[in-house]
């Protein structure tokens, strides 16, 4: 289990790597141009990749506990594994924070 969360998967490689090539464009103008053009779609991009380690947290609790899975994250707890199961960002975690401090009228 352990061995999961310390190897590091093609596909990361291939993303730092991709951040590599735009780092060695010669060409000013096209590699502005170019990281623009990500940054303009990273929210679209984060908010896919968030709902993906959801899903896939989601069916890893099928089978493992959430000690497990914060292993299988990596750098979280367990509380917070299962958060991500729920779905909740830390921009939402803190709104639910703010909103349990105010008092009810």
């Amino acid at each position: 289990m352990p061995s999961e969360s310390k190897e590091v998967p093609k596909e990361v490689t291939r993303l730092k790597e991709a951040i590599a090539a735009f780092a060695a464009m010669e060409d000013d103008a096209a590699c502005t141009a170019a990281v623009s053009e990500v940054l303009r779609e990273w929210p679209n991009l984060g908010k896919q990749l968030r709902e993906l380690r959801q899903a896939r947290v989601n069916e890893l609790r099928k089978r493992r506990t959430w000690p497990e899975i914060a292993e299988i994250i990596g750098d979280v707890t367990p509380e917070r594994a299962q958060q991500i199961g729920k779905g909740l960002s830390g921009a939402q975690r803190k709104k639910q924070a703010k909103a349990a401090q105010q008092p009810t009228e």
